[in-house]
């Protein structure tokens, strides 16, 4: 049994802007639909989720590591310097998915250059379907806020008609110091 449901709009249109060849963590994967789309791109993956039976499927679009992230420590670290530090990736991708404890440690994940592709339910949403908890819907540009540190490429907070669902999506990088030439962040696909 494969997920064959497509990826993310969002991340078909954005994924252009991954470092190339650059691993990806792909956090609350299910069943791996991202982590196929990545792969094929010539991404390397990396699959969170804490259900051992969906991540028996994404397995097949590269490594995965089961983890319960609200409940537990974040797996991600690693040593540097004095301490430890969230392991870096060239970009991270979540969709439909919202922990907001998590959202700091979600911005120091990305290296320099890094991508983050993100994409779930706002405020709104409990008018047409699940989830419908405001615990799982985000305030009008909560994601925004949350990333400000962050170059932010493209935001979109509104309603989707099919399915239907409100939703807000950021695409953001980590800039670091700023630079002497802006960077040019293309809003299109190339070719």
């Amino acid at each position: 049994m494969h997920d064959t449901t497509p990826p993310s709009d969002w991340l078909r249109r954005w994924s252009h802007l991954l470092p190339a060849g650059g691993e990806v963590l792909d956090l609350a994967c299910g069943g791996g639909r991202h982590m196929a789309w990545l792969k094929a791109l010539g991404h390397p993956v990396l699959g969170v989720d804490r259900d051992p039976a969906a991540l028996a499927l994404a397995s097949a679009h590269g490594q995965t590591l089961l983890a319960d992230i609200e409940n537990g420590p974040w797996p991600l670290m690693e040593a540097a310097g004095s301490g430890q530090a969230p392991r870096r990736f060239a970009g991270v991708v979540i969709t439909n998915y919202l922990w907001r404890p998590l959202l700091p440690i979600v911005a120091e994940s990305l290296a320099l250059g890094g991508v983050l592709i993100y994409e779930t339910f706002a405020s709104g949403n409990e008018t047409v379907g699940k989830p419908s908890r405001p615990d799982f819907l985000l305030r009008p540009g909560e994601l925004a806020e949350a990333f400000r540190q962050l170059r932010i490429v493209a935001f979109e907070d509104g309603f989707l008609p099919q399915p239907e669902r409100f939703v807000q999506r950021i695409v953001a990088v980590n800039e670091g110091p700023v630079r002497p030439r802006p960077a040019r962040y293309g809003l299109t696909t190339p070719g």
